[in-house]
């Protein structure tokens, strides 16, 4: 199963950081923080996302970007070995 970021899906589904806070009632700042923690992310907020961007909840990763991006290239160099 395939996972994305909060701000792949967002990319994906053509929004930038200020669309999806005028339609959430959050701040763009905000939006960005949770695109790069989404660790904490508010219930309330995770579910309006995962609605406007189309994408079930077991396909977002929740958590530091920075780990997923790390994990992702820890795959590619496992690919690449094999």
């Amino acid at each position: 199963m395939y996972k994305v970021t909060l701000r792949a899906a967002r990319i994906n589904r053509g929004f930038t950081t200020r669309d999806v806070g005028a339609i959430t009632g959050k701040s763009h700042a905000t939006i960005e923080k949770y695109e790069k923690d989404s660790t904490n992310i508010p219930r309330d907020l995770s579910v309006v996302l995962l609605q406007l961007y189309k994408v079930p909840e077991e396909h977002i990763f929740f958590g530091k970007e920075s780990v997923f991006i790390g994990l992702t290239e820890k795959r590619k160099k496992k690919k690449c070995v094999s």
